[in-house]
């Protein structure tokens, strides 16, 4: 099964094909678990290629901690008690995705000949942003 999310900011358009699978256990699983996973891998297997020096050592490790606790603060939020919790974690997942963008535009930054694989994250970064915003809004009006 498959939905669009829209998501309008000024004179740009934004639209994510979602798709939901069924698992060996006949419950519905969200693909975003998985995507967000692949993210966290894709963030380390980046931050290996990261020269180390005194500007990037830091930035590697903020820029770990930020892409990887995305999947971690989503598997949070799909186990949450109630509504209200589950927009808090979801967020967190959107705190942790734009502060990825962050270190991401830092690694562009301090080391160039990256910046376009950088560039590929910050995007799936973005993508995850503008889906938990989506997420959080939708809940929040189902809440009223």
């Amino acid at each position: 099964m498959k939905f669009r999310i829209k998501y309008q900011i000024p004179n740009i358009k934004y639209q994510f094909d979602i798709k939901f699978k069924m698992s060996n256990n006949k419950n519905n699983n969200f693909d975003l678990e998985e995507r967000t996973a692949e993210f966290g891998e894709n963030i380390i297997k980046f931050a290996k290629k990261i020269p180390k020096n005194t500007i990037t050592i830091p930035i590697i490790t903020q820029l770990i901690k930020a892409g990887t606790s995305v999947g971690a603060n989503y598997c949070e939020a799909d186990g949450a008690e109630s509504k209200k919790d589950f927009e808090h974690k979801m967020g967190i997942c959107k705190k942790e995705a734009k502060e990825t963008k962050h270190w991401l535009r830092m690694v562009a930054t301090a080391v160039s000949e990256l910046k376009e694989e950088s560039r590929k994250l910050w995007k799936e970064a973005q993508e995850l942003t503008l889906i938990f915003s989506s997420s959080i809004n939708s809940s929040k009006k189902k809440r009223k």
